[in-house]
């Protein structure tokens, strides 16, 4: 069975993944405000915050490397104002400290095994596979 412009369809395809592969990934967001209230500022919250992602072994184990003891980090901690202990609290949301995207590359091997599978089945081929 030939279906009609399936060479037409297919380098569309293999030209609209080349384009979305090479193009650059862009996360985009709202911009913070560069005043913040004193007011909603919550040093406590902010430092269990820090001290938590302190705490995560391959921080600590980078902080030993370079030669910083707990007192240390703690004393430089508490030697920063309210408004610098909130914008490092904000800025460790960003961070993405050993956590992988498995889910995403998961779904994207299921999405390309179901293209696969599809362009075969419309293609009339079939795939044997022998030892």
């Amino acid at each position: 069975m030939r279906i009609p412009f399936m060479r037409h369809v297919a380098w569309y395809l293999v030209i609209a993944m080349f384009i979305i592969g090479i193009a650059p990934r862009v996360d985009a967001g709202l911009a913070k405000s560069e005043t913040i209230p004193l007011a909603h500022i919550d040093r406590t919250a902010d430092l269990e915050k820090i001290q938590k992602f302190l705490e995560i072994k391959a921080i600590s184990k980078r902080l030993e490397q370079l030669g910083l003891t707990q007192d240390e980090i703690q004393k430089r901690l508490n030697q920063l104002s309210d408004l610098q202990i909130h914008q490092i609290a904000l800025q460790l949301d960003d961070l993405k400290i050993g956590k992988d995207d498995v889910l995403g590359v998961i779904i994207a091997l299921l999405v390309i095994a179901i293209l696969v599978v599809l362009l075969l089945q419309l293609t009339g081929h079939k795939v044997i596979v022998t030892k």
